[in-house]
């Protein structure tokens, strides 16, 4: 935080605040933000910190909260919209955050009507239906990071877009069973159509043949959208490069994780080990800090 110069206290207990969250709950994501020029990091866990804070008031399994995250989101777009400060940490950051980037309110409204959709929405009929929520809930997530990350070019919006849809279908077919019990399916209903699957046969946990060539399928599609997302990387500013790539490398090997396990995903939850996840990050960590030199003159938009 001394990079980034936030001296405050309150504020820097905020970042703070944001920080454990991410390192707690997004492993694999906050490695890859260490790799950011240090005063870049904080902005990052401010974002993650607020995703993770209001996903919580729907997703937690022991004391979900939905009138809550309404009532906390309400306050928040006052708060950026009065040009106002608040007292909790989560949201001190972020304001600060979407001030210093100048990140566009229409981002955090999508993001939050997205999270209010899962108070009530237990299932998408299409894909389409699907890429409407995953807008708000993930697309939106890269556009707010591409101020901090500094695009080269305007056609890298396009590619953050897919990326964070890619990172979020990743998700949701890692977690098919741990969303079951919140209730929801976010595979979308056509496609169980198409394979013959029915919210029972998940429910039972065993993996069939047919829900093998489910996730097979959704996997495929998913590959696409990182593939398509992959030249973004390289326009971005160089300090950011080994960031993402770490994130790219990692979120997509979710779903080899997926296939090793035999498609597994109904009873447990697979996951990128950690021997892994650094034998990633090590080598990339050198090549950012080469980056940093090589343009230790950069400052900060």
């Amino acid at each position: 935080m001394d990079a980034a110069g936030i001296t405050d206290p309150d504020l820097r207990a905020a970042y703070e605040a944001c920080r454990k969250l991410h390192a707690s709950h997004g492993r694999t994501y906050y490695l890859a933000s260490l790799l950011l020029p240090p005063e870049k990091r904080p902005y990052v866990w401010a974002l993650y910190g607020f995703a993770r804070h209001a996903d919580e008031y729907v997703d937690s399994l022991t004391d979900p909260d939905p009138d809550a995250l309404v009532r906390w989101g309400n306050d928040f777009l006052e708060a950026l919209g009065s040009g106002g400060t608040t007292d909790d940490p989560i949201a001190k950051a972020m304001l600060h955050t979407m001030r210093r980037w100048q990140i566009p309110r229409q981002h955090v409204e999508a993001f939050l009507e997205s999270m209010q959709m899962d108070i009530t929405v237990t299932g998408y009929a299409t894909y389409a239906d699907l890429e409407q929520y995953m807008y708000g809930s993930a697309a939106v997530i890269g556009l707010q990071m591409l101020p901090i990350l500094e695009p080269l070019t305007p056609e890298a919006g396009a590619r953050a877009r897919a990326l964070g849809e890619a990172f979020q279908m990743s998700n949701f077919i890692r977690d098919v069973g741990e969303d079951l019990k919140r209730g929801r399916v976010y595979l979308p209903q056509e496609d169980l159509d198409t394979f013959g699957v029915t919210r029972a046969a998940l429910a039972r946990g065993s993996v069939t043949p047919l829900i093998r060539e489910l996730l097979a399928f959704e996997i495929e599609r998913t590959r696409a959208l990182y593939a398509f997302a992959e030249p973004g990387i390289d326009m971005l500013h160089p300090t950011s490069r080994d960031c993402m790539r770490t994130a790219f490398i990692l979120y997509g090997e979710i779903l080899d994780a997926v296939e090793r396990a035999g498609y597994q995903v109904l009873t447990q939850r697979v996951s990128v080990p950690l021997s892994r996840r650094l034998a990633v990050a090590a080598p990339a960590a050198r090549r950012a800090r080469a980056a940093r030199r090589h343009n230790k003159r950069y400052q900060p938009a």
